[in-house]
């Protein structure tokens, strides 16, 4: 099941959306610690992580056509397109690092979509993909977003990663508290963040893994010719779904 962008932006406007992007937030800063200089390309909805980039980044959000699009950053100046994530409007080896969330599991072309921010990569490139973890509780209930479209084991996700050429270098699993709203639950996010990750992690809400681009030697792929997105204002996102 789709969700549409405005689902997406109420969910993290909860305070249990900000929990889970805070708790989310703090292992992407753990894994990427240094980004100046570099491009990051935010693929399916990315908003709410890729907003700690902005200050010392070049930062686009790339968001799918069944999704909709809305206007991020808010403040300006939009860093948003609406896009075909089996066809990326980026030239080969054009970015360093490609962060998908809410995208692998909502989408019916995973496969294609993986192809796409392999061939957008730069050598060496990283992806970071955010997954919902099939074994963790979030994967259930559809409060939220990460209980909607298809959840991942980890297994299932290193077989996919091999066959388009990335190699997993950290899992760091993430989201043990339960998905509720109740805010006595939520009060203790931290404990149960630190509880989790020491005793089942097994069963974290979603898998936080980092891949590198792997290019083989002889390795031959289709050329195709893309032309650069154009990052520009976009009406909002209730008016694209009413046209």
């Amino acid at each position: 099941m789709h969700l549409f962008v405005t689902e997406l932006r109420d969910f993290y406007e909860t305070p249990l959306g900000a929990v889970a992007r805070r708790l989310i937030r703090r292992q992407i800063r753990n894994i990427w610690p240094d980004t100046k200089g570099q491009q990051i390309v935010g693929l399916g909805y990315a908003p709410p992580y890729l907003r700690t980039f902005l200050q010392r980044t070049a930062v686009c959000a790339l968001m799918p056509a069944h999704q909709g699009v809305t206007m991020w950053p808010p403040e300006g100046p939009y860093k948003a397109a609406l896009i075909d994530e089996s066809n990326l409007p980026l030239a080969d080896s054009s970015v360093e690092r490609v962060l998908m969330v809410h995208a692998l599991e909502m989408s019916e072309h995973g496969h294609d979509m993986l192809q796409e921010a392999w061939r957008v990569l730069k050598p060496e490139g990283e992806l970071l993909l955010i997954v919902p973890n099939r074994r963790g509780p979030w994967a259930g209930p559809e409060s939220t977003p990460f209980g909607h479209g298809r959840p991942y084991s980890r297994a299932q996700l290193e077989k996919l990663l091999a066959e388009t050429n990335f190699i997993p270098q950290k899992w760091h699993p993430a989201l043990f508290m339960p998905p509720s709203h109740r805010s006595l639950l939520i009060r203790f996010a931290i404990a149960f963040e630190r509880t989790g990750a020491r005793l089942w992690p097994a069963f974290a809400g979603v898998h936080i893994v980092c891949a590198k681009k792997q290019v083989y030697s002889g390795l031959l792929k289709e050329e195709k010719s893309r032309i650069p997105a154009r990052l520009i204002p976009v009406p909002s996102a209730i008016s694209l779904r009413e046209r």
